[in-house]
C-alpha cells in the first residue's frame, strides 16, 4: 500500500485513513480533551482563546496513534492500508477492522 502510519522518526502521520481507522480509540482515550476543547469553542468563537485546549486534544490524539502503532503495528497497517485503498469506506474493510480491534481492543 502507498500509505504510511508513521514517519521515519516513528511519529504518527495523521492522514485521513489513519485518523478514520483510529477514530474509535481516539474518541475513548481523548474524550475529556475533546470535550474541553468543544466547550471552549462554544463559549468563545475566537480561535485564539482555545489554542491551548486544541493543542491538548491534538497531543492526546497523536499519543493514541503512536501507542496503537507500537502495540498493533501489523493489524493497524493492514486496516489503514485498506481504508486508504478504498477511500475510507468502512464497509469494505471490516475484516481488517476486526483484526485491528482484536489486537488493540477498545477500552
Amino acid at each position: 500500500m502507498a500509505t504510511k502510519v508513521v514517519d521515519a522518526a516513528g511519529e504518527p502521520i495523521p492522514t485521513s485513513s489513519v485518523l478514520m481507522s483510529s477514530a474509535k480509540h481516539i474518541e475513548i482515550k481523548c474524550m475529556s480533551e475533546n470535550v474541553e476543547f468543544l466547550k471552549c469553542k462554544k463559549k468563545d468563537p475566537n480561535p485564539e482563546k482555545c489554542l491551548d485546549k486544541g493543542r491538548q486534544a491534538t497531543r492526546c490524539a497523536l499519543g493514541v496513534l503512536k501507542d496503537l502503532y507500537q502495540r498493533c503495528k501489523d493489524p493497524m497497517e493492514a486496516y489503514v492500508g485498506c481504508m486508504y485503498y478504498h477511500t475510507n469506506e468502512f464497509d469494505l474493510c471490516r475484516k481488517e477492522q476486526q483484526a485491528f480491534e482484536k489486537a488493540c481492543p477498545l477500552d
